[in-house]
């Protein structure tokens, strides 16, 4: 399963790096059009905007794979041993359970009735469920990151955003 991880991480960070460096490109683009030669470049403000949306959600899929999110973990770190591990658990599944329901599927569902209804960006003529293939790619791969979390919460005892390298156990509130 690491080697999955290792190949999952590597993709994700070659999509962000090329999306980032391209979103750079545009904007600077942009600002020299839209100042020096004054005329603004629709295609690279538009191009920006949708690769602003992809580097966004890949980037929180990844940094959730890297363990480095943005997490409210008052209750992992109050608890210990058994109620430690359900509670990490639980959170686990909360996001697992947001990222099927609400990017996976729901990320599907835009994706097709966009396809469906034929609707194109103004300036690129791109179809816009291309841009939101976003959702539903990064929602794999949140859930995929959180199947391997509850791996090595069972076998580890360690939570995502344990710090220490040791799992907790025993505790006032076991």
């Amino acid at each position: 399963m690491t080697r999955i991880t290792r190949g999952v991480d590597l993709v994700l960070r070659l999509v962000i790096i090329l999306a980032f460096a391209v979103l750079v490109a545009c904007v600077i683009w942009q600002v020299f059009s839209r100042y020096v030669l004054e005329s603004p470049s629709t295609v690279t403000d538009e191009m920006a905007r949708f690769l602003f949306i992809w580097v966004a959600l890949l980037g929180g899929a990844y940094t959730l794979g890297q363990r480095r999110h943005l997490a409210i973990d008052l209750l992992p770190q109050i608890t210990h041993g058994n109620l430690r591990l359900s509670v990490n658990a639980g959170i686990i599944i909360a996001i697992a359970t947001f990222a099927a329901l609400v990017m996976i599927y729901g990320g599907l569902d835009l994706v097709n009735r966009t396809l469906a209804t034929g609707q194109v960006s103004p300036a690129l003529r791109l179809p816009m469920g291309l841009v939101y293939v976003a959702i539903p790619f990064s929602g794999i791969c949140i859930f995929y990151y959180c199947l391997t979390f509850l791996a090595d919460l069972f076998r580890t005892g360690r939570g995502p955003n344990d710090q220490d390298g040791a799992p907790r156990a025993g505790g006032p509130l076991d």
